[in-house]
């Protein structure tokens, strides 16, 4: 990727700068585009996707004990055994091609949902504005931006009207940096390029015209994600799958070393000892539980995407799963997002036409944020007039919360100014009662508020509108508003959907709270709470929360049902106070000031119709704002969750038992139990048909609360059926010696062949806390695990029994074999039931004792 770096683009005017890139004002042709996309790439930060094939393949072998195995196969080939280790290598390539394979799909899918969802902005081709997406921009382009939209590039601004920026990200300054188009000179840093705008920052507010002059990762941010790492911050999940792996890494590696100390002090080849004990630390770490879980968390990606849910970070699907509490605005998600003008109201209550005209050309000549409620006054306005001209604006902003407009119109010059009532009644000193402007008096100010009040809690927002005359040839600026005059109310109506009391209900029912948080007044969040059948709700303001002790908020916060009247930067702290105290917390949320708490939730979430700045910040994008299509990706998740932790109570039950196993086996016997290459094919087709644990049936119970990472149960549940694994190894050790009287290979096959059955029907057993005969497998993995079953009867009568060193059994120990199975499988059923009694009955006292705690508290 390269730019032009003749000279710095912020040292240029406009004439200079389409020289050096050789554009001009119309912007680029089609074929001249088309040109540039081939010299310069996609606008991306993103590496080349072979580079990162090989490295995701490379990545299925980083495991420090497989890196030891395969070098350690080498060796044994330098030493003549060529076979084993071509066999053991072999085995080892097969397992981490099977992985690669599993996530490279993985990602393929996630990519092509990603294109649902990919961010647009518009740019002027063949001397038209067309929307285009961010990737196909190319330097020389010429671009509009408003509020809300990304910068697709490092820019230089062109023409702009009150343009905000927010470039936190490159300069740590929380507070939107204003952008102007006045050339500087070379040695000004980035933080004081006024005229110049950042790839990765967006607009706050007002609009303007920029030229494209990088793009991709020769741009300011691709710079900084070259050089620092891209992955995003480990989730709760992610963390507690790498936490396990750890730990059962640790106690293999530990018995391991054990293992081969004790083997060359019995004195057993020395070459032998050490391949079996790393092939036992291979085959007993979860070697491809991260593919299982890139697996499991694409496909349920794919599900989502059905449920018109996309997911942007395939790791926020467990959180999604575990979310217990959701906040939200009103706006398009409880509401229908329609929003419709009631009444434009003169000071007095009546209805006024010249307020709602007033409002029309506020609404109709402003160029920023286009947003519902201009649309809303718009289509309210039925006047044949035309459009006077706008020579100036003030945008809205969320600090003032108001929008001001300079209408020229039959040779008076006016500002006409409407927003938040109290926002707008601040900066007015008169108002018009019955066409006359009279002094704005304290009674005459109380009796607007008495009237906004009763607007509020009939359920309105309710807007106020103000107007002044400036004079000729001035061109206006924020200090304009002040000394204005009250003419009048606008109230606008955003009634509930009529699911949303039942999807709510469904949501509480499924351990989902949902709390609102709005910037309307308590008025109408009270009004709306009554209409959603809402029981007593706790509402608290941003003004209450403004003046209470951090230690107060947050012992209020996880008990309040609705935070009205709150500003941007207090949506962000109420998303932190509610996961400092335990919560797994979503926010839905589709403006440009929701963008910090998309970033604090642990789950992000917004619309395909919010504002780009919005849908880059999520976790996860809706194709529909219907809180039922939330309730369904959220079972989705859990479903995910459920079948992921599948595998890692299979790895538990089977895996750990076979660590204690083959350790004592390798003790008392005269030769090793399982040889390196047998240990290594025991692990592959054990963990073959977990490949398809994705398509799983999830039993109902799992789906009715949220699901979370649980260090201590896994725990108890590995020591648990691991031991329970150990004893029917035993059992299976004495009937081959003491029954069967087994030599080395028969031996070896008949603990092979037992091991990889019981671990496959084991599973059918512990992935459901149901009798197992009542919570059937889904088709895939019962296919998958009879596929296996089958392949392990025919290993030892096939030509492959004699590279991996089989012998064919005698019919009757495959009787005793089956019996002991069966006898695991039942046994593995009853400790199930007493396992989760006790569990339960555990979890019943410790709520017990914490209720009693709070009551005499």
């Amino acid at each position: 990727m390269q730019t032009h770096k003749e000279t710095p683009f912020w040292t240029l005017d406009a004439a200079a700068a389409f020289k050096q890139l050789n554009t001009r004002a119309a912007g680029l042709s089609t074929p001249e585009a088309r040109q540039r996309l081939r010299k310069y790439g996609e606008n991306t930060v993103t590496s080349n996707r072979t580079s990162q094939a090989f490295v995701l393949f490379l990545r299925q072998f980083k495991s420090p004990v497989t890196i030891l195995l395969v070098v350690a196969s080498i060796m044994a080939a330098g030493l003549g055994d060529t076979a084993d280790a071509i066999i053991i290598c072999g085995i080892v390539l097969i397992s981490g091609w099977l992985g690669f394979w599993q996530e490279k799909g993985a990602d393929r899918a996630v990519k092509h949902l990603l294109e649902l969802v990919q961010l647009n902005c518009s740019v002027c081709r063949d001397g038209r504005n067309v929307n285009l997406p961010i990737k196909a921009v190319v330097p020389g382009d010429i671009v509009e931006l408003s509020a809300g939209d990304m910068i697709p590039g490092d820019c230089l601004v062109l023409t702009m009207t009150a343009l905000y920026v927010d470039e936190a990200a490159f300069t740590g300054e929380s507070f939107p940096v204003e952008k102007y188009n006045l050339p500087l000179a070379a040695a000004t840093p980035l933080a004081k390029r006024t005229n110049a705008l950042f790839m990765g920052s967006h607009v706050v507010s007002g609009t303007a015209s920029a030229l494209v002059v990088a793009t991709g990762i020769a741009t300011e941010f691709g710079k900084l994600s070259s050089s620092l790492s891209n992955d995003p911050p480990e989730t709760d999940f992610e963390l507690g799958i790498r936490k396990f792996g750890y730990l059962l890494m640790e106690l293999t590696l530990l018995l391991v070393i054990i293992i081969f100390a004790l083997n060359v002090w019995l004195h057993k080849p020395v070459l032998d000892s050490f391949l079996f004990s790393l092939a036992l630390a291979v085959g007993l770490t979860p070697q491809l539980l991260p593919a299982i879980i890139s697996v499991n968390l694409a496909a349920g990606a794919r599900k989502m995407a059905g449920m018109q849910v996309i997911v942007k970070r395939l790791s926020a699907i467990e959180n999604f799963g575990s979310m217990n509490i959701l906040c939200t605005d009103k706006t398009g998600t409880i509401t229908v997002g329609k929003v419709v003008v009631k009444d434009a109201l003169d000071c007095e209550g009546n209805v006024s036409p010249s307020v709602l005209r007033d409002a029309w050309l506020n609404a109709s000549l402003q160029r920023g944020f286009h947003n519902p409620i201009d649309q809303a006054i718009c289509e309210a306005y039925r006047g044949t007039d035309a459009l006077p001209d706008a020579t100036a604006e003030i945008p809205y902003d969320f600090s003032r919360k108001r929008l001001s407009i300079q209408v020229e119109e039959s040779g008076r010059s006016r500002l006409i100014t409407k927003g938040a009532f109290s926002s707008v009644l601040a900066i007015c000193t008169d108002l018009t009662i019955k066409g006359q402007v009279q002094p704005l008096t304290a009674e005459r100010k109380q009796g607007l508020i008495d009237r906004y009040e009763v607007l509020s809690r009939s359920g309105y927002r309710t807007l106020a509108l103000a107007v002044k005359d400036i004079p000729d040839k001035h061109k206006i600026n924020r200090q304009d508003e002040s000394g204005m005059i009250f003419q009048g109310f606008i109230t606008l109506f955003d009634p509930p959907k009529p699911d949303s009391a039942a999807t709510l209900l469904r949501l509480q029912e499924s351990g989902v709270r949902l709390k609102i948080i709005t910037g309307d007044n308590a008025l109408v969040a009270q009004h709306l709470a009554g209409l959603l059948e809402m029981t007593a709700p706790r509402i608290l303001t941003g003004g209450a929360m403004r003046q209470m002790s951090p230690s107060a908020l947050a012992h209020a916060a996880p008990r309040t049902d609705i935070f009205a009247e709150v500003e941007p930067n207090q949506k962000e702290r109420i998303i932190l106070l509610l996961k400092k105290a335990g919560h797994v917390v979503g926010f839905m949320g589709d403006g440009i000031n929701d963008a910090p708490a998309l970033h604090a939730a642990d789950v992000g979430i917004s619309v395909n119709t919010a504002v780009d700045v919005a849908k880059e910040a999520a976790d996860i994008v809706l194709l529909d704002s219907e809180l039922q299509v939330l309730a369904n990706g959220i079972i989705e998740g859990r479903k995910t969750f459920a079948n992921t932790m599948k595998y890692v109570f299979m790895a538990t039950s089977a895996n750990f038992g076979n660590m204690f196993s083959m350790a004592g086996a390798s003790l008392f016997l005269p030769f090793l139990p399982l040889l390196p290459k047998q240990v290594l094919l025991t692990n592959l087709l054990t963990d073959f048909p977990e490949m398809a644990i994705a398509s799983d049936k999830v039993e109902q119970s799992q789906l009715a609360l949220p699901q979370r990472w649980d260090m201590v149960f896994i725990r108890k549940f590995m020591v648990t059926f691991g031991l329970l694994s150990s004893v029917f190894d035993y059992l299976t050790f004495g009937c081959l010696i003491l029954i069967f009287h087994a030599n080395e290979r028969t031996f070896q096959t008949g603990w092979f062949t037992e091991s990889v059955i019981s671990a496959v029907v084991i599973v059918l057993v512990v992935r459901t806390r149901q009798a197992f005969f009542r919570s059937l497998p889904g088709n895939a993995l019962l296919a998958a695990s009879l596929a296996v079953i089958l392949a392990v009867c025919l290993i030892p009568a096939s030509p492959l029994a004699r590279w991996f060193g089989f012998a064919v059994l005698p019919p009757a120990l495959y009787g005793w074999l089956a019996v002991l199975i069966v006898a695991y499988i039942l046994t593995a059923e009853l400790v199930k039931h007493w396992f989760y009694r006790k569990l339960l009955a555990l979890s019943l006292r410790k709520k017990h004792t914490v209720a009693e705690s709070h009551l005499s508290t």
